[in-house]
């Protein structure tokens, strides 16, 4: 008696669908990793013990001289709430602080009110320690 089966199953294993997957979790890794956008003005950023990094939407800049900077455009203090408006307008509503260390608070507090007020979540810019 002839017990032999017809189909004969194959023991090896083709590696070409890992390495696919390898491929793909590569480009995924790297098109999520360089969403860092860092601002291109020289400012002295505070330090701080955590540092959480958020994809930047609009950018605005106090420089030490207490110049303003929407997305590196120069604008001018009383103009700030009406470029952000602008700004805001269709985006995500993220804000991203980048403020020198020697600049008063006060400052701060107001383009975060300002921001606030036009329904943007604020985040504030450090450097890490």
């Amino acid at each position: 008696m002839d017990l032999k089966s017809k189909h004969k199953v194959s023991a090896s294993f083709s590696m070409s669908s890992m390495t696919d997957i390898i491929f793909l979790l590569l480009i995924f890794f790297m098109l999520t990793a360089s969403f860092i956008t860092p601002s291109g003005l020289p400012v002295n950023l505070p330090s701080s013990k955590s540092s959480e990094i958020v994809m930047q939407k609009i950018s605005v800049t106090i420089t030490k001289n207490l110049t303003y900077f929407v997305n590196n455009q120069r604008v001018k203090r009383a103009s700030l709430e009406k470029v952000l408006r602008a700004n805001l307008a269709g985006n995500e509503g993220i804000v991203v602080l980048h403020c020198d260390a020697s600049v008063p608070v006060e400052r701060l507090v107001e383009v975060a009110g300002i921001a606030t007020a036009l329904k943007a979540k604020v985040s504030i810019a450090t450097k890490p320690e």
